[in-house]
């Protein structure tokens, strides 16, 4: 991927080693039912950027939109959307680029 930049992002890095965005593209309804993905509350925001830092693990479902999401002190960057389940691991910060208007269900694991 080339060499590591010294921008101030990757000068405060705040992201416990290994973390990183787990994205399960378009899972079987099957999966969404044990889940119980139906059942979480809702959430939504329009386009805009968006710091977030979990202080637990958040999975989440995307009924619609589109969100890029840098991770803090990495170079990861991933892109996930309408369909996608995806899983923020307790102790990661990212800054989500909301590309399309986003309507999720979520869950914080308590653990």
């Amino acid at each position: 991927m080339g060499t590591a930049s010294t921008g101030p992002d990757t000068m405060e890095a705040t992201r416990a080693p290994g973390l990183s965005i787990t994205i399960e593209k378009n899972p079987p309804e099957a999966r969404l039912l044990q889940l119980g993905v139906k059942s979480w509350p809702k959430w939504g925001c329009p386009p805009g950027r968006f710091p977030l830092k979990f202080d637990a693990a958040l999975t989440c479902y995307l009924v619609k939109g589109r969100v890029r999401a840098a991770v803090k002190g990495s170079r990861e960057c991933v892109e996930f959307g309408a369909g996608d389940l995806v899983v923020f691991p307790k102790g990661l910060s990212c800054t989500w680029d909301v590309v399309v208007a986003v309507d999720k269900h979520y869950n914080f694991d308590p653990s």
